[in-house]
C-alpha cells in the first residue's frame, strides 16, 4: 500500500509541477500584449548575420548592403555591353565573337544534350524546326537549320556562331532569352552543336 500511495503522490506532484509551468508560461504571456511569452531556443530565431536593412557598424557608412567594388563581377557573371539586344549587337556578335571551346567529342556530346532539353521542342532533334510543339501547333515559322531563312536575314546554314550565341543569350521573335537556363560555356556547347547541324541536309 505504501508503494502505491508514493507512486500516486509522486504522479500528482508531477501533474501539479507541470500545470505550475502551463499556467506561469500562460500568464507571462498575458501579461504584455505585445509580449511573445516564453519561447524555446530564443538563438535559433536570431539570426547572428545582419539582415541588408539594418545598420551596420562593420562598414564607414553604416550600412549592412554594400555597393560591389568597382570593375568587379560576380562569379560566372558575364556581361554583354559590346553586343546589346540589338540588330546592331547582333551583327557585331556574329562578327567579333568566336567559340572559345574546342570542337571534340565530349563538347559535342554535351551540346546535342543540352541542344535536345531546351532546343529540340521547337527547332526538333534534327534541327529541321520541326519539333514537338510545332507538330501540335503550339508555334509555326520555326526555321530549319540547313534549309531556313532567319527573321533577321540570311540563311540558317549560315548564321555564325556570334549569332547563334547572341539569338541564345537574348532570344528573337517568339523564342525567348535561354540566359537564365543555360550557363555562358553550355551555350558555345549548344552553338558547337547548331553549327554541326547546319552542315547537314
Amino acid at each position: 500500500m505504501k508503494g502505491s500511495t508514493l507512486a500516486m503522490n509522486k504522479n500528482k506532484f508531477v501533474y501539479t509541477a507541470f500545470l505550475a509551468i502551463a499556467f506561469a508560461a500562460t500568464f507571462s504571456a498575458c501579461k504584455d500584449k505585445r509580449s511573445t511569452g516564453l519561447e524555446y531556443a530564443r538563438n535559433m530565431y536570431d539570426p547572428i548575420a545582419y539582415n541588408p536593412d539594418q545598420p551596420n557598424k562593420n562598414f564607414k557608412d553604416g550600412k549592412t548592403a554594400q555597393l560591389p567594388p568597382a570593375h568587379t563581377k560576380p562569379v560566372g557573371f558575364t556581361e554583354y555591353d559590346e553586343f546589346p539586344n540589338t540588330k546592331e549587337g547582333y551583327e557585331a556578335a556574329g562578327v567579333s565573337m568566336v567559340n572559345p571551346l574546342p570542337v571534340d567529342t565530349i563538347n559535342l556530346a554535351q551540346g546535342q544534350h543540352l541542344f535536345k532539353v531546351f532546343c529540340s521542342p521547337c527547332h526538333g532533334e534534327k534541327g529541321d524546326g520541326q519539333g514537338h510543339l510545332v507538330k501540335i501547333e503550339k508555334f509555326s515559322g520555326v526555321p530549319s537549320y540547313f534549309s531556313g531563312s532567319s527573321s533577321r536575314g540570311g540563311e540558317m546554314k549560315a548564321l555564325t556562331a556570334g549569332k547563334i550565341y547572341h539569338t541564345i543569350t537574348y532570344g528573337v521573335n517568339n523564342m525567348g532569352s535561354h540566359a537564365s537556363q543555360i550557363t555562358p560555356t553550355d551555350r558555345w556547347k549548344v552553338v558547337m552543336y547548331v553549327q554541326e547541324l547546319q552542315k547537314q541536309q
